[in-house]
């Protein structure tokens, strides 16, 4: 059987991490990146393959994806999970700090793509897998930037899936819900920190109340990820998008039967 290599981004905590472990379960030869190598050494214990890589890098993408095909030859599956939320009020926050945003949660996923697609249109087979989120298909205040970065992965993923279409490469679009990692409080921290001393002060303190509310029994474990995109990397026909978590479905359901008003009305309250 030929060997199938898989790489992973963002893998030194939470999702990332999970998602290794598991597809190196599933029988994959795995790779997992990130910029805090020295956190991946639990992966490395488990037979992943671990190096250091900035997805807000040129150079350190170009070199990962050569060093992987110097080894292996070739790149089955992309898990593009690298990211972070960047939340406070659009008036306020730097633009160079939205362009990061932008750079590392939609660039990079897109510059990796660019770079394992040709030798998977020559195979014609692969899979591009895009870690998005619930958070790109509803809206919160003073999460514009982040919210756009994820809308931005959907419409990315689903023109770049009829794309690839012809040539055997299939992609992927999964969305988790509120999952217990180190993202949220530090996408909280953020928040607060945009916004001290700033009219949107007291809007973001209700609004990091609510996602502090919501850290707990309500959010999904990481594993559950990990778990759903082992399964979109090994099914036969995967399907094009998978909610996953507590609350991923509902969030999905809401967005698509209420009206814009409705919606508004009722995350409005949700946050005041």
């Amino acid at each position: 059987m030929t060997e199938r290599v898989a790489l992973v981004t963002g893998g030194s905590s939470g999702i990332g991490e999970r998602t290794a472990v598991r597809l190196q379960e599933a029988g994959f030869t795995t790779y997992a990146v990130a910029r805090r190598v020295e956190r991946m050494s639990g992966l490395a214990d488990a037979g992943v393959t671990t190096f250091a890589m900035d997805v807000n890098d040129d150079a350190s993408m170009t070199g990962g994806i050569e060093r992987i095909l110097e080894e292996r030859g070739r790149v089955d599956v992309l898990v593009n999970n690298a990211g972070y939320g960047s939340y406070g009020a659009v008036e306020t926050v730097p633009i160079d700090e939205a362009r990061r945003q932008f750079e590392v949660n939609i660039f990079g996923l897109a510059r990796l793509t660019q770079l394992v697609l040709p030798g998977m249109r020559e195979r014609g087979d692969g899979r591009i897998i895009n870690v998005g989120s619930v958070g790109g298909k509803f809206y919160e205040p003073l999460g514009a930037w982040y919210h756009a970065t994820k809308f931005a992965v959907e419409g990315f993923s689903d023109s770049l899936r009829l794309e690839l279409a012809p040539y055997g490469v299939r992609v992927v679009i999964v969305e988790p819900g509120p999952i217990r990692t180190e993202w949220n409080e530090l996408a909280r921290a953020h928040l607060v920190s945009s916004s001290a001393g700033t009219p949107y002060e007291r809007q973001a303190e209700a609004v990091r109340a609510r996602m502090e509310a919501g850290d707990g029994p309500l959010m999904s474990g990481p594993d559950v990820v990990g778990r759903k995109i082992a399964r979109a990397a090994t099914a036969r026909r995967p399907r094009t998008r998978y909610p996953v978590g507590r609350g991923a479905g509902s969030v999905v359901t809401a967005r698509r039967l209420l009206p814009d008003r409705a919606l508004d009305l009722f995350i409005g309250r949700l946050y005041s």
